[in-house]
């Protein structure tokens, strides 16, 4: 039996419909998350160079962008339970050039950076005010790692009921296993996939 029979007979997989407006959410495409002697590591250099295409096509259109870094404050009072399993996290300040986006995904002015200390870029932040403010009801996203923040940003979105694309090239771990099942498990129940070649699905 094929794996994926489970899925189908459980009617997972679906096709996400189209919304009316798209936003792209960069998560966390910051110094060190490309960075294999900080957080980075695998395919996510290669991810972050498949978006600035992507980055550019959403430009072009004038849709919103939203760039997430994470951020904890200088003496650690705001590093929760997460800390704890990955303390290195507490490095990632707001001066410290790792927390910082990378130069070839370097936001323009008028563009949102959301600063936050969880996996998810929705989680405890003002991202849902700001899509709905912009009339977005549907979000694409990039960004790393494919298991982590990027997976728990989907799950979030569509918990809030915004339809998510994950840009399956534009999304990198620092090990092929988690991100290809994240890849897999996120297209079964979260989310449309799609390569960056395909953005006319979303823009059209």
């Amino acid at each position: 039996m094929d794996e994926t029979d489970i899925y189908r007979k459980q009617q997972m997989g679906g096709l996400i419909g189209k919304g009316r407006r798209t936003a792209l959410i960069v998560v966390d495409f910051v110094n060190g998350f490309i960075d294999p002697n900080i957080f980075g590591g695998g395919n996510t250099l290669e991810a972050a160079e498949a978006t600035v295409p992507v980055l550019d096509a959403f430009r072009d259109r004038e849709l919103p962008i939203v760039f997430s870094r994470i951020v904890y404050a200088d003496d650690g009072s705001d590093a929760g339970v997460w800390c704890e399993k990955a303390p290195r996290l507490g490095e990632l300040t707001e001066n410290n050039p790792a927390s910082h986006v990378i130069d070839i995904l370097r936001p323009r002015e008028g563009e949102i950076i959301i600063r936050k200390t969880q996996p998810s870029v929705f989680f405890d932040t003002n991202l849902g005010s700001i899509l709905r403010s912009h009339n977005v009801d549907s979000v694409a996203v990039v960004g790393a790692t494919t298991s982590g923040c990027v997976r728990a940003t989907v799950v979030d979105a569509i918990s809030a009921n915004f339809r998510p694309t994950v840009i399956s090239d534009c999304v990198g771990d620092r090990a092929a296993g988690p991100h290809e099942a994240n890849l897999f498990d996120m297209q079964q129940k979260y989310a449309n996939l799609i390569a960056a070649g395909e953005l006319g699905r979303i823009f059209t």
